[in-house]
């Protein structure tokens, strides 16, 4: 009895206005994709995929919200340690997709071991985090803290998946400015950055990441015009073209005639801008606003220090991968495969990022009602 009073008040206390947005965010994305496929001739290739994603990735998100959030702060190193092993797994038995080693594929269906990496960075920092007491002013925290990141980056790094390693290391870069890290470790590390960037720059980047960098710091150079620099030029042409109101869902010139390469992925946005317009793309990022503001407000009242840092965690994520995917179609930072949330075309980015909206869920819930009851004080001793 006592079990599915819980579970009816993990329900009754979830916050709907967050999965409305989200779920509102995932039907945009839908919409764009099948936009894209509809340029591919008579048979749908991305949209059926991805909305067999989107019935998985919600009951994802309520089977996860419903478990209540002092599990997941026991299984914290679970999470991390499988998150590892599939890394290292994907590296001996993963397909090469774009020069990156980085996809499980069974019967069908690509598994990106980045993505669940994410959810495992994030709910072990905030574990180990929520498990220092607040000595946050120790340089030791920030060693430890950055050593836990890193086995991960560097995984991520072997693939190589610069945006998901990026993605990865400003979560754990963003967590130490939340928790109030000392000035000067933070400008220590920013400076072993600049050091740990020159040094990749010479003997870890690969060719194609080089051209990257060199195309965004050098866009208007005509030698990569055809090259390099041709995905970032359509995108802008897109943007730009869509104006107000935009060209109309199916009629845009750049993703329908096949001129936007990725068009469902890397430049979802570009394929938004131009088919629904300025207006379709404040409507996009009001809804990412409604969605991190909601998080900020669980933080707000989250009263242990373990839901407050997953949240803050969840929240980089989705703040990180929203700014570098836009920046990347609008030509104001490198392009690094880093999907759109919730939006761009990708089953096991989708699910997942469903999954962490679950976790916010679980911690929206449990601090509604009260989560320190017996199963509580049970799982943490």
């Amino acid at each position: 009895m006592r079990y599915l009073f819980r579970m009816y008040s993990q329900i009754r206390h979830h916050d709907w206005v967050l999965s409305i947005v989200v779920f509102i965010l995932i039907s945009l994305g839908l919409t764009a994709i099948y936009s894209v496929d509809l340029s591919r001739g008579d048979t749908l290739i991305y949209f059926p995929t991805q909305i067999l994603a989107f019935f998985l990735g919600a009951c994802v998100l309520f089977i996860v919200g419903l478990v209540h959030v002092s599990f997941y702060r026991f299984s914290a190193k679970f999470f991390y340690a499988f998150a590892f092993v599939l890394l290292v797994s994907v590296l001996f038995f993963g397909v090469t997709i774009r020069g990156t080693t980085g996809w499980f594929r069974v019967a069908g269906f690509s598994f990106q071991p980045a993505e669940f990496a994410k959810v495992g960075l994030a709910i072990f920092l905030a574990w180990w985090i929520s498990l220092h007491g607040r000595k946050f002013y120790r340089w030791q925290f920030v060693l430890t803290s950055g050593a836990i990141t890193f086995v991960l980056v560097g995984l991520v790094m072997m693939q190589p998946d610069l945006g998901s390693a990026s993605v990865l290391f400003c979560v754990w870069f963003g967590l130490l400015i939340f928790t109030g890290t000392k000035k000067r470790y933070i400008a220590g590390l920013i400076l072993l950055f600049l050091g740990v960037s020159i040094f990749s720059w010479f003997f870890v980047f690969k060719p194609y990441q080089k051209d990257r960098l060199l195309t965004f710091l050098q866009p208007d150079d005509p030698t990569r015009a055809l090259t390099t620099a041709y995905n970032v030029n359509q995108s802008l042409i897109a943007v730009g073209a869509g104006q107000l109101f935009g060209r109309g869902l199916g009629f845009g010139s750049q993703s329908q005639l096949h001129f936007l390469p990725e068009a469902q992925t890397d430049f979802i946005f570009a394929v938004i801008a131009e088919e629904l317009g300025f207006i379709g793309v404040c409507v996009l990022l009001f809804l990412y606003f409604l969605l991190l503001w909601r998080l900020v407000r669980i933080i707000d009242h989250c009263s242990d220090d373990f839901s407050a840092y997953l949240v803050a965690g969840v929240a980089l994520i989705f703040f990180v991968q929203l700014l570098v995917n836009v920046g990347g179609a609008l030509s104001i930072l490198p392009v690094t495969g880093v999907t759109l949330p919730f939006v761009s075309y990708g089953g096991s980015s989708l699910i997942l990022n469903c999954f962490l909206i679950g976790l916010v869920q679980s911690v929206a819930a449990s601090e509604s009602f009260g989560a320190r009851d017996q199963f509580s004080h049970g799982m943490i001793g």
